[in-house]
């Protein structure tokens, strides 16, 4: 999503680091290109024009003006500050009562619905116990899409057959929940167009019923400042504790998540990062920053690690590995959880300096490039998985046939994993040191 302002200041913190000395006038000149960037990627001009005030000041401090490396002092300052822009420090869920009430409220199309399983997934997942209540009346299809998800991640969903009033299933669904001992009650609620008074009065009316301990405001980052005026609007009118911003993962140019703390008084708890349901982010400001400025988010990408991989399995293979025992349907499988920690892209994102290499390079991450592998392996028999010397030419054209690849494609896979091994053995017979590293940081 911000690939476009990482890019710019990446180029202009490039150029303050080649300097050899901070001075009013380089500051100047990289603010400038600063704020240009800010506002083409949909910032608010108020904040802004705030932030280039705070950085030009600790910019031209004496610790920057003495300092050995002025230039990375200049991008620290610029990482703090925009650290601070997006909230500070994480904000988590505040959860109180039996059960916890979470409201979440937006417009219609902004993800909402989705946004609830997705939730439910993430508090499932650290073992919570939630109870989904669909009270979208407002859109036909709301109520059965959110009990369709439901099952999918296997959570309880509130049953409002034969029900028509929103606040009449929200009392009985906290008097079931109560009765059930479910610890979180996840109430999807309608959505407009636009804000209307009906929208503000039957939101009202569930948050006296319900006293939600958190309301979320669900945004579509892709609208920019338009998602940002409406988060404002939703706050004044019931009065939000939280945003979770949606399509995370588009091509919007980043001014929703940049204003929106500033301007709502709000902050992000969750973003959205993909489409399918465990593509939900707790939002870290300094780790956005981070991305933004190139450096990476490494700690995201161990907690995806941990979360994706399974620790017996990684000792298994840990272990295949040292014996020399690795097979393509252990390849397989260590692909297979590799995509389930998200696009290629995304997660390459999270390396530091990636950025930087893919535009000098001209790198293309291709996600069917994976699949294509993993269907060439799908076509072998289990024998020729583990034994990829029996496979003779008669052999490699039937995978190919069976894969929808050329045979080419399945000499390239064989003679990549033939590379892999010896690499692996020259590791194992010069002390097994190189293997260590490979898996020791993993969990």
């Amino acid at each position: 999503m911000l690939e476009s302002l990482s890019e710019k200041f990446r180029k202009i913190l490039k150029d303050v680091r080649g300097l050899g000395a901070i001075s009013e006038a380089n500051v100047q000149e990289a603010l400038k290109e600063v704020r240009l960037a800010l506002l083409e990627a949909d910032v608010n001009f108020t904040v802004v024009k705030d932030f280039i005030a705070i950085v030009k000041e600790k910019a031209m401090g004496k610790e920057v003006l003495e300092s050995l490396s002025p230039g990375q002092q200049f991008t620290k300052i610029v990482h703090d500050e925009l650290t601070a822009l997006l909230g500070g420090e994480n904000s988590g869920l505040e959860l109180s009562g039996k059960p916890a009430v979470i409201m979440l409220v937006g417009l219609q199309g902004s993800g909402k619905t989705t946004t609830t399983a997705k939730l439910a997934y993430h508090l499932k997942s650290k073992g919570r116990n939630p109870y989904i209540v669909p009270a979208d009346l407002f859109r036909l299809a709301a109520v059965l899409q959110l009990k369709k998800l439901a099952s999918e991640i296997k959570v309880d969903c509130f049953d409002s057959e034969g029900m028509n009033n929103p606040p009449e299933i929200c009392r009985e669904a906290v008097r079931i929940a109560a009765l059930k001992g479910y610890d979180i009650l996840l109430v999807d609620t309608a959505g407009r167009l636009h804000i209307d008074g009906t929208l503000m009065e039957e939101l009202k009316t569930l948050k006296e019923i319900l006293k939600p301990s958190e309301i979320l405001f669900v945004a579509d980052s892709m609208t920019g400042q338009d998602a940002v005026n409406t988060a404002r609007g939703f706050n004044e009118a019931i009065g939000v504790t939280g945003v979770v911003l949606t399509k995370f993962d588009g091509d919007a140019r980043g001014g929703a998540a940049l204003s929106m703390r500033l301007t709502t008084g709000r902050p992000i708890k969750f973003i959205g990062t993909g489409e399918k349901l465990d593509c939900l982010e707790v939002f870290h400001p300094s780790r956005l920053a981070g991305r933004i400025l190139d450096m990476g988010d490494v700690l995201t990408l161990i907690e995806k690690a941990q979360t994706t991989f399974d620790e017996k399995q990684s000792k298994e293979l840990q272990q295949k590995l040292k014996k020399d025992t690795f097979t393509l349907e252990d390849f397989k499988n260590q692909l297979q959880q590799i995509k389930k920690l998200g696009s290629i892209e995304s997660i390459l994102s999270m390396v530091p300096g990636f950025s930087a290499l893919k535009q000098a390079r001209d790198l293309k991450v291709d996600e069917k490039d994976l699949s294509r592998i993993e269907a060439i392996i799908n076509s072998m028999t289990m024998k020729e998985r583990v034994d990829p010397s029996i496979l003779n030419a008669s052999r490699r054209q039937r995978i190919s046939k069976g894969s929808g690849t050329k045979v080419q494609e399945v000499n390239k896979l064989i003679n990549q994993y033939s590379d892999m091994r010896k690499m692996i053995k020259k590791l194992r017979s010069s002390g097994g040191k190189g293997i260590k590293g490979l898996f020791q940081n993993r969990m």
